[in-house]
């Protein structure tokens, strides 16, 4: 299996809050994700100027296609940065991580996402996009496609439809299935006949129980049924609770891993990418699925979505078990 993605290239910069205080005074919903334009920038480096950050590649498409990478999967990502700092450390660390990359490089300022991490966990993006808010059809090659199997969208780029579109042509034109993560739940709730529209295309679904609920108006087990009747394998993950998973007017449940979290932080990517790559084991549905939940648990215990050589080299052995194979090298 190759995996291509599109998403916004954002780099995330992490800090941790002692309480949910500053985001109420921000007016950021907590769990949400906020675009906010400079000024809204400015005044969040302001507010944390006190803080240690970190920094990480980030947005959700380029998380689990990394997540693939470090598995041993061809993968691809295709993005826009600008030609400074920021964009400068993205390119390098998916390069690092094994990606191809597929970057265009514009004048405005790359995009970073501001993840604020309160004490339970929990995280709240306050995302400018600068850059990555330019990706536009002209970015697009039908040749960027070509000896790919699936491609993966995340639903953050709601806000260039026509751009989506396009790459869906170009996407199913080179016979590649399309992944498509719904993002957060104040974009779904605020693009829900977009969305309909792009589920008509989509091979898999992805979704949390937040997400699912603002496209269904269901309950977990209910939502991932009804995504299921649209898309051939829907899933929606429930945190600690494992995922529900539909398929052929069914749906299983895979437990999760025990984990202590420490950062939500790209949780629901690398349960993607750990899900896509039973997939390319030809593992039943609910081994992709524990897959998946084997790998969000890791990285949930560690800030960021960037995980250690001896973290992976743990995951790594674990899902050779749930796969009864080899160890993946």
């Amino acid at each position: 299996m190759k995996v291509l993605g599109v998403g916004n290239a954002l780099v995330d910069v992490l800090v941790r809050l002692e309480s949910d205080t500053y985001l109420e005074k921000m007016g950021l919903p907590k769990g949400s994700m906020q675009l906010i334009d400079e000024d809204g920038l400015m005044r969040i480096l302001e507010a944390i100027r006190d803080y240690d950050t970190f920094l990480a590649t980030g947005g959700s498409a380029a998380n689990a296609i990394c997540g693939l990478a470090k598995m041993g999967i061809e993968a691809g990502f295709i993005g826009k940065i600008c030609d400074d700092y920021y964009g400068n450390f993205y390119k390098k660390d998916l390069q690092k991580n094994g990606v191809k990359t597929f970057l265009t490089v514009d004048t405005i300022t790359s995009g970073c996402a501001m993840a604020m991490i309160t004490p339970d966990g929990e995280r709240t993006f306050g995302t400018y996009l600068g850059a990555a808010a330019n990706l536009n059809i002209r970015d697009l090659s039908p040749e960027m496609f070509l000896g790919y199997d699936y491609f993966f969208i995340e639903g953050y780029l709601v806000q260039s439809p026509e751009f989506i579109r396009r790459a869906i042509k170009m996407a199913k034109q080179a016979n590649l299935k399309v992944v498509l993560d719904l993002a957060s739940y104040n974009i779904v709730n605020a693009n829900h006949a977009f969305f309909t529209e792009l589920l008509q295309y989509t091979d898999i679904v992805f979704a949390n129980e937040e997400e699912s609920y603002a496209y269904t108006g269901c309950e977990p087990a209910e939502s991932a049924k009804k995504l299921g009747e649209i898309c051939p394998i829907a899933v929606v993950k429930i945190g600690p609770k494992g995922s529900y998973i539909a398929h052929n007017g069914s749906v299983i449940h895979a437990t999760a891993t025990k984990a202590k979290c420490i950062d939500s932080t790209g949780a629901g990517d690398l349960y993607a990418a750990g899900f896509l790559y039973g997939l390319s084991k030809n593992a039943p549905l609910i081994t992709c699925g524990e897959i998946g939940s084997l790998i969000s648990g890791h990285v949930i215990e560690c800030i960021g979505t960037k995980m250690s050589e001896k973290v992976w080299t743990s995951i790594k052995k674990d899902i050779a078990l749930l796969l009864n194979t080899d160890y993946i090298r």
